[in-house]
């Protein structure tokens, strides 16, 4: 699976962040687990939220989880000229290529 791919992934099991969750998974989990998607597995939620924890602060995965609820902040983020949004933004994409290098096989 390709970084998109897995951000993707990320990005689409978040809209569903409202249903109940267990009380020892992270948002990343959470939301991956309630995505609805066929890719998507305990195993692989799992191990997409282990590639969060190593690289993401939990500041940074609730942020992430609010660009779930709206896809488009992703893109503001993205695209900020603020220095802090800049260093998420590449905190994410090691996120996303990291996912991809544990999670894919």
């Amino acid at each position: 699976m390709k970084t998109t791919g897995i951000l993707m992934l990320a990005m689409a099991a978040s809209l569903s962040l409202t249903a109940p969750q267990p009380l020892n998974a992270s948002a990343i989990e959470n939301a991956c687990n309630s995505s609805g998607r066929k890719a998507a597995n305990r195993a692989l939620c799992g191990c997409i939220q282990d590639a969060a924890d190593m690289i993401l602060t939990r500041s940074d995965q609730r942020k992430a989880a609010k660009f779930f609820k709206d896809p488009h902040q992703a893109q503001v983020i993205r695209q900020s000229s603020k220095a802090s949004d800049e260093r998420f933004w590449l905190r994410y994409k090691e996120f996303g290529q990291t996912a991809e290098t544990f999670c894919s096989s």
